[in-house]
């Protein structure tokens, strides 16, 4: 079994809690919109159901114990908790609370403050803002201070007998070296070696993040940066959309192919700094979002399985003892059609792949092996270019012959 350890993203977000009520409807979660998710175009899978644990409600301490077993059955190491803090106020914060009193389940784990505002329309901008975010050193400390008992928990994850704590968007950080000095000093007074910080590469990428105090970066996954062209918004699509015979959720949402991200996202230039790498199973968040959603089709067990292979051969390689870690976006983020969770449509196939690449010391090609030729990288090139054309363009001529036939309504 390899050293390499899988830590999953974890959101929190499965149970009421007054501010959703308010927002969203009495009784609101995630699964709210999960069922609420459709199909925009022929082959598009939504929803996403769940299987093995059902519609699930975080505050029964049974389902965090079934998440645990299944999570060790297929060789996740521990989950990375999402972890909301508005300037003393948390939110969704009942399940990491009742893991700490309770001892259970007995599965590592760290957290991860998405450090960005939460609006009506899950993006984390300056629009429609529900709870905001206002940073200041006396909320630095009194953050840091409402943390030491979940770091001094004997599961918490550690690296260098450090315990490892992310931030989601470090660049909105008014003064992070102040704030990492804070922290530093506040930790180690109660006891601990100090903190292993580690900052999300998603809005803001290509940060050392030495410079700003920080150990090291976790890319965030997928990257739609590296994902290609954005399908179905060409000439042909364009024509057929305007003749009414092509939805137009292709011209209002992006939609990318699966394997070209995986190839854009294994093509990135290992950075001078500690980078941690991040694989996501699939991703579609249209059921969060009506329109501008990022749908990514095409993925299977078998390329996420590759790329998974690749990560972990690339981890082993450059890291050693505890900074052995690939990170998995997500466990459970189901209104985002990212899980390894189990759905209806696959079962257990993205947890079996995810057990079976780390449990192996391969590290198959993800795409086949070119022989006889002088150029075997510009050949893999062209061959998954050609690759994404056919798959755009018989998409849309069985989607096209569908909408033609069925006549719906613009969407």
């Amino acid at each position: 079994m390899t050293k390499v350890r899988a830590i999953a993203f974890y959101l929190p977000q499965y149970h009421p809690v007054p501010e959703n009520n308010e927002w969203w409807g009495k009784g609101f979660t995630e699964w709210t919109n999960v069922t609420k998710a459709k199909s925009l175009f022929l082959g598009h899978y939504q929803p996403h159901m769940p299987a093995d644990l059902g519609f699930y409600d975080l505050r029964l301490p049974e389902v965090r114990e079934q998440q645990a077993a299944l999570a060790k059955e297929y060789g996740i190491h521990g989950f990375c908790y999402y972890h909301y803090w508005f300037n003393g106020r948390r939110i969704l914060e009942r399940p990491v609370n009742e893991i700490l009193a309770s001892g259970t389940p007995d599965l590592p784990f760290c957290l991860c403050w998405a450090n960005e505002n939460w609006t009506k329309t899950w993006s984390g901008g300056s629009q429609d803002i529900l709870l905001e975010q206002n940073y200041s050193h006396e909320d630095d400390l009194e953050h840091i201070r409402s943390l030491i008992p979940a770091f001094e928990d004997s599961r918490y994850i550690r690296i260098n007998g450090k315990p490892l704590f992310l931030v989601y968007r470090t660049e909105l950080l008014p003064d992070p070296i102040k704030t990492v000095a804070i922290w530093q000093e506040e930790v180690k007074k109660a006891g601990l070696r100090g903190l292993y910080l580690v900052r999300v590469e998603n809005f803001v990428k290509d940060v050392d993040p030495n410079s700003i105090g920080f150990d090291a970066a976790v890319e965030f996954s997928p990257d739609s940066s590296k994902a290609g062209v954005t399908l179905f918004r060409g000439g042909l699509a364009s024509l057929l959309t305007k003749l009414n015979l092509f939805p137009t959720v292709f011209r209002d949402n992006h939609v990318y192919s699966y394997s070209a991200t995986v190839q854009g996202m294994l093509s990135k230039s290992e950075p001078s700094y500690p980078w941690f790498r991040c694989v996501s199973p699939m991703w579609d968040n249209s059921a969060r979002r009506s329109v501008k959603a990022a749908v990514f089709i095409g993925s299977t067990p078998g390329i996420y399985k590759q790329w998974l292979n690749k990560i972990i051969a690339r981890t082993r390689q450059n890291y050693k003892g505890d900074e052995q870690i690939v990170f998995i976006n997500a466990w459970n983020e189901w209104a985002e059609g990212c899980h390894l969770e189990p759905d209806q449509k696959w079962g257990h196939a993205y947890l079996e792949a995810t057990r079976d690449a780390l449990a192996t010391d391969k590290t198959d090609e993800f795409v086949p092996s070119l022989k006889n030729t002088t150029n075997p990288r510009q050949l893999k090139q062209i061959y998954w270019r050609a690759s994404q054309f056919i798959l755009e363009v018989r998409t849309i001529f069985i989607t096209a012959l569908w909408y033609s036939k069925h006549r719906l309504p613009p969407q």
